[in-house]
């Protein structure tokens, strides 16, 4: 059902595609809105902010809300056609050489995973922390080691079923960050040497995973905008012993692409045909720009075959490692594996959390971050246009912080990476995201962590060392 301040945005959006409303132009005050459509302030200004989230207009202190510039899209990255045979994963040392540079302060991270700690509320974490920390019962301690402190899993539970997915607390385990999550999962379906369907381009986290517990790895081709393609898998899941598949259905990384619900809901099905579980890793669904929180694959599975793997490091609290899976019938081999690995997680990064998501309007912190998102989004994509050479092609994700670039056949990605870094840019280059190393001439830009200013003068500087 479309609720008022749906209806309002979609209004306006339809004024702005007619151009009725043209770039420049200021929306109507919300006095005015509230005085001539009879809705209350709230959803007005709801309105406006989903409107912002999408990129569609900006705020002007003391101004009121104008129709932004959308540059023109440039074409979409073309679908990799990912080689039919499994093999073993060895990226390490790539992903070392790349990746370390990022921790550099002086270095316009555009080759980070995250987003940037400034849009995080930090300070009433921490707050919220020694709060929880000053009323701590010593016998917690111990009452919070796996699978974690129940409240907090109860809240996981709740939100997942606002979300459209029926978590039962007993399902939810408590780890160290998403990546935990997505290992234990692994280890409780597949032994070394098995076979795990992933993407094309896949999460070189995902890579340097099945490299340390040496599986190997078979490659689905994936769409730049609409994700796994359904009927790779099935002609991957017929000619190969697949035991799991580690898939990205919301925001893929590096893609930002989002997997329509008909899809996820047949490749559940599908999934469950073959008897092969998936692991969902889901962490940046919360960062959507649109109306609605995008369903996660789990909201169909029928038979515990889906286990939905999270953490609030993208969407609350970076460097808290506070994550979970909600692992379907492999709830126990899961929780054994965590007990027997880790033990459990920092109970006051848990508490934490679960103070925030008790007493700190965790909703509206998404709200606001996701609106920055999309505008260093719409600024990249406006950067990208500008400075980068005819034949460059780029994703515009629905929600997330990554741009995936198909740059000229001739560019060398790993040598663009080297030059940047002399220049103090960071950058992700695409064979960091494939079993093979290819996407030579490819590149992952993390448009969510730079300040703005210093956005525009790394893609600039990208655009020239490009050609």
């Amino acid at each position: 059902m479309t609720t008022k301040y749906e209806a309002l945005a979609k209004d306006i959006e339809a004024l702005i595609a007619s151009g009725t409303l043209a770039i420049g132009d200021r929306l109507p005050s919300v006095r005015d809105t509230v005085a001539a459509r009879g809705l209350s302030p709230a959803t007005v200004f709801e309105a406006y902010y989903l409107l912002e989230a999408r990129g569609l207009v900006e705020a002007r202190p003391r101004a009121g809300y104008f129709v932004k510039a959308v540059p023109a899209p440039r074409e979409e990255p073309r679908s990799a056609t990912p080689h039919q045979g499994s093999r073993p994963v060895a990226i390490h040392d790539v992903a070392q050489a790349v990746l370390g540079p990022v921790r550099n302060r002086q270095v316009a991270p555009l080759g980070s995973a995250f987003p940037a700690p400034e849009l995080f509320p930090l300070d009433r974490l921490a707050r919220g922390m020694g709060a929880a920390m000053r009323r701590l019962d010593p016998r917690q301690l111990l009452e919070d080691l796996t699978p974690g402190n129940a409240e907090l899993r109860r809240q996981i539970a709740l939100r997942g079923v606002a979300q459209g997915v029926s978590t039962g607390v007993d399902e939810v385990v408590v780890t160290s960050g998403a990546m935990e999550a997505l290992t234990l999962a692994l280890q409780a379906v597949t032994q070394p040497g098995d076979v795990v369907a992933i993407e094309s381009p896949a999460f070189y986290g995902c890579l340097l995973t099945l490299e340390r517990l040496q599986l190997k790895a078979v490659e689905v081709a994936t769409h730049p905008r609409t994700g796994v393609q359904l009927d790779s898998l099935a002609e991957v899941l017929r000619r190969h012993p697949v035991k799991a598949c580690w898939f990205m259905p919301n925001f893929q990384n590096p893609l930002g692409a989002l997997m329509p619900e008909d899809a996820k809901r047949e490749m559940v099905a599908l999934l469950a045909r073959h008897g092969v579980p998936l692991i969902e890793d889901d962490v940046y669904a919360e960062l959507y720009f649109g109306a609605q929180r995008p369903l996660p694959a789990k909201a169909w599975d029928r038979e515990g075959g889906v286990m939905h793997c999270s953490s609030f490091s993208k969407s609350l609290a970076p460097g808290y490692r506070v994550g979970w899976v909600s692992a379907g019938r492999f709830a126990p081999q899961v929780n054994r594996l965590k007990f027997m690995s880790t033990l459990g997680v920092s109970v006051p990064s848990q508490l934490a959390v679960l103070h925030f998501l008790q007493h700190g309007a965790f909703d509206k912190h998404l709200r606001q971050l996701r609106a920055a998102l999309a505008a260093r989004q719409q600024r990249a994509l406006l950067a990208i246009e500008k400075h980068f050479p005819d034949g460059t092609r780029v994703t515009r994700p629905e929600g997330g912080y990554f741009l995936w670039v198909e740059l000229p056949d001739a560019v060398d990605a790993m040598a663009l990476q080297q030059a940047a870094l002399a220049r103090h840019i960071s950058v992700a280059p695409g064979s960091l995201f494939s079993a093979d190393k290819r996407f030579r001439h490819h590149l992952r830009l993390n448009v969510g962590h730079p300040r703005l200013e210093q956005l525009d003068a790394a893609l600039k500087t990208l655009g020239r060392l490009v050609g």
